[in-house]
């Protein structure tokens, strides 16, 4: 009846080791950890060579080692044997323990039948305690010492199990099992009343520790057949053993079979340790070790998970749609495959374990989450720049473009990150929002800076172009009102830029103060282009006061060039000519954009026209000598900042001025009295006398004959057109000798050509060509007749040389043509 699918394996030696190994290679084979809390223990407990093991292989079909009655009674178990009841449902464990009140053991050994006795109460649902019947009702039998041992060690349990307790009286007699059940429960319950119980159990009934169940079998040896039948009979007891009204229904503290290794283990070391075994702790115990097993299992598991590496992968590269979903039906799995194998521990130690294993999962999936969101938030801050920057470029208000995409922004994070959330965590994603809200600030702050400064910019560029060159040119012309012209030019071109400002910044929304401010700044500005301008013309005075005095000195009212005949107030003029130059210095001296009287300009024409004037007077030179307006570092009435030129360096440049306009001055009497001298074409009063008293009788000669006064007309007008002609004035501007030389070599060619022209003008013939290079020399001789003489040349040169290459060229070139246009009037005047 042996079978081999039982699985017979000894768990503890007869020596008290506990064969590990040897269990879990039994759980594994028989399947056990799969049953959950659907499995039974069922050990057996008696006198040695009591037919313990022969009982356990018939009932359950186990394979058992029993006794061989033909060497003699002896020890034919050691230590406890476990093996798998075969063919029964639930799962059942059978459990054969070595048998008691052995000769092997002696007498004074009896530790390891209590700790093996109170190990298979600890882990059994139901032990089979095997008594012979003649030993009921004898107050020394046999049956006493293992009751009295079963209900001590019970005492050690601070926690009992609720043990099915199954009397087998072995070898029953004629006495019918109703008489003799009375009698052992009698029994029983005298030695429970009569053992020493805790203080907590004093008056605590058997029955709570215990349900007593009897049964008889019959002889094995004498009534094989009815032996076995009754056997088959209580192996139908067995059957569903667990279920309620079952021989295990009320049983309690049972430990999941995936933990009875582990259990069973601790139960034989508490036990060995002589320890006090505290069932309720064990159980926490198993179920804390257990549980903390198959949680580190599927965080593993969650580990090397294939769809959580795949979205782990995905989500480094950018944001995932469906993230919090996908990662939360992953650790759902994970939860629930926990559930389903921790499911029949104790219910705090596998709640807690679960969540510990879901903070290791959230903690495990984490980083994934925080990265995720950060995908999202530079998404979203990408997307809002592009926006803001679209619609600034279609031309959108800032302030109004900044709060739409600010808001649509902070709509798409907050659905991003509500598809990240995972429903296992209560994250939150306020502190990357928030974040995203600082950024899309930062941002917004600095286009914001950006464009107003692009703005400004560009107004300040448009100030600058609008201010700068009419500035100069109102400072060059150096009109009557100068800085009057400049004030209102300024106003001007500040309020339009100003009104044209408001309105470019009106799409920031900024308060009043700020835009007041920018105002302001932009008039600063402008204020500061004048007077820039007005310190680079300052730099310039000197320039522009020496153009100053060749413009008015070199041109009369009509802005046409002087030409000096000898008529012209020089002093005059020079006077007028300074006096402008003077005005530009004092215009030039100070900046005068407040309206601010003054009265540089009255102190420099007091100082230095007026003093020049009376310069004459020593008088005067000693009243300059004790008051010198302009002997100071600062003008009247003017602020430090304001001064551009100082009365001193004013001075210093007046003086500076006269002296390179001198010159000019000098040439223009020089060429006076030049033009005085060319134009003087009579010979004095007594030379004329003397002409007409001893030339009376030539004179007298010529009117008696004409062809004389013939003869001297054509001989001066061949002399006067060779003279035009080569031009003898010009040969000899190169020298005496040059002129000679050059006159002497053009003299025949030049007669021979006259005489031609003559003859053939005289004849009346010439051709068209002919008439038209007549016509052409012609011009070229009148051309030559207009040339200038020898005293207009010298004029010229004298001017041209006196004038200063930077600052008169214009004025002198101007002078010297007027000169030699109008020298042929003044040669036949």
């Amino acid at each position: 009846m042996a079978n081999d699918d039982c699985c017979a394996t000894q768990l503890i030696d007869g020596h008290a080791e506990f064969n590990v190994a040897g269990l879990d290679s039994f759980i594994r084979t028989v399947n056990l950890a799969s049953c959950g809390l659907s499995y039974a223990v069922v050990a057996i407990m008696g006198p040695q060579s009591s037919g313990k093991s022969t009982l356990m292989n018939h009932l359950f079909h186990t394979s058992f080692r029993e006794m061989d009655a033909f060497r003699g009674r002896s020890q034919t178990t050691k230590g406890i044997w476990i093996a798998k009841c075969v063919g029964i449902e639930p799962s059942t464990i059978a459990m054969d323990l070595e048998g008691t009140d052995g000769r092997e053991r002696g007498e004074d050994d009896t530790a390891f039948e209590k700790q093996s006795a109170l190990f298979a109460l600890a882990i059994s649902d139901i032990v089979l305690i095997n008594m012979w019947c003649h030993d009921i009702g004898r107050e020394q039998a046999a049956n006493k010492p293992l009751l009295k041992t079963v209900f001590q060690v019970m005492m050690r349990l601070f926690s009992p199990r609720k043990t099915t307790l199954l009397f087998v009286i072995r070898d029953k007699t004629k006495t019918p099992l109703e008489n003799l059940e009375p009698i052992l429960r009698e029994d029983i319950q005298k030695i429970w009343d009569g053992i020493r119980k805790p203080e907590a159990h004093q008056h605590t009934p058997l029955c709570e520790f215990f349900n007593v169940e009897v049964t008889a079998l019959s002889s094995y040896e004498d009534k094989e057949d009815k032996f076995k039948e009754e056997v088959a009979q209580l192996r139908q007891r067995f059957f569903h053993s667990i279920a309620p009204g079952g021989l295990a229904g009320d049983r309690r503290g049972v430990v999941p079979a995936s933990a009875f290794s582990i259990s069973a283990q601790q139960i034989w070391k508490v036990i060995r340790e002589n320890k006090d075994l505290d069932l309720p702790a064990h159980k926490v115990m198993v179920a804390t070790v257990r549980c903390e097993e198959i949680a580190n299992e599927k965080l593993n598991q969650l580990r090397s998970d294939k769809g959580w590496l795949e979205l782990e992968e995905a989500i480094e590269l950018g944001p995932v749609r469906g993230f919090g979903e996908k990662l939360s039906s992953i650790i759902d799995a994970c939860l629930s495959q926990y559930d389903e194998e921790a499911i029949f521990f104790d219910e705090a130690v596998r709640n807690a374990k679960q969540k510990q294993l879901e903070s290791k999962a959230l903690d495990l999936v984490y980083p994934a989450y925080t990265t995720l969101l950060g995908h999202i938030r530079s998404k979203a801050l990408d997307d809002f720049k592009t926006k803001l920057e679209q619609s600034l470029n279609n031309g959108e208000g800032f302030a109004s473009s900044v709060r739409t995409w600010t808001q649509s922004t902070m709509l798409e994070f907050d659905k991003a990150s509500a598809d990240a959330a995972i429903r296992q965590a209560n994250w939150g994603a306020s502190k990357v929002r928030d974040k995203l809200h600082r950024d899309i600030d930062s941002h917004t702050s600095s286009v914001c800076s950006a464009k107003l400064l692009e703005i400004t910019t560009n107004f300040e560029k448009k100030l600058a172009k609008a201010l700068a060159e009419p500035v100069e040119s109102l400072f060059e012309a150096g009109g009557k009102d100068s800085w009057l012209s400049i004030r209102e030019l300024l106003k001007r071109e500040t309020e339009t830029a100003v009104s044209e400002f408001s309105a470019s910044v009106a799409g920031f929304e900024l308060d009043e103060e700020t835009v007041g401010r920018m105002q302001q700044s932009l008039r600063d500005y402008a204020r500061k282009v004048v007077e820039n301008k007005a310190r680079d013309e300052a730099g310039k005075i000197l320039i522009r006061m020496k153009d100053r005095f060749s413009t008015v000195f070199n041109h009369d009212n009509d802005s046409l060039p002087r030409v000096w005949t000898g008529k012209e107030d020089i002093r005059a003029i020079t006077r007028d000519a300074r006096s402008a130059s003077l005005k530009l210095l004092s215009d030039m001296a100070a900046i005068r954009l407040d309206e601010k009287p003054d009265r540089i300009e009255s102190a420099l024409y007091s100082s230095l026209i007026d003093k020049t004037s009376a310069a004459t007077s020593s008088q005067y030179l000693t009243r300059e000598a004790s008051v010198d307006p302009l002997a100071s570092s600062t003008w009247e009435e003017v602020s430090p900042e304001d001064v551009l030129i100082t009365p001193v360096q004013c001075k210093a440049l007046w003086r500076q001025f006269q002296g390179e306009t001198e010159y000019t001055v000098t040439q223009a009497i020089s060429a006076q009295e030049a033009y005085k001298r060319s134009n003087n074409w009579l010979p004095p009063p007594w030379a004329i006398m003397a002409m007409v008293i001893l030339g009376f009788n030539e004179f007298m000669m010529l009117l008696k004959n004409p062809l004389y006064l013939m003869f001297i007309f054509v001989a001066y007008l061949l002399g006067k057109a060779i003279w035009v002609q080569m031009d003898i004035a010009g040969e000899f501007r190169h020298g005496t000798l040059p002129g000679l030389l050059s006159i002497s070599s053009k003299f025949l060619p030049t007669v021979m050509n006259l005489i031609k022209r003559l003859a053939e003008e005289a004849q009346g013939n010439q051709t068209p060509q002919e008439s038209q290079g007549s016509t052409s020399q012609t011009q070229i001789f009148r051309n030559h007749v207009h040339k200038p003489d020898s005293v207009s040349n010298s004029i010229s040169n004298v001017s041209s040389v006196g004038s200063s290459v930077d600052d008169n060229e214009y004025s002198t070139a101007n002078l010297s043509h007027r000169r030699r246009t109008n020298a042929p009037e003044a040669e036949f005047s």
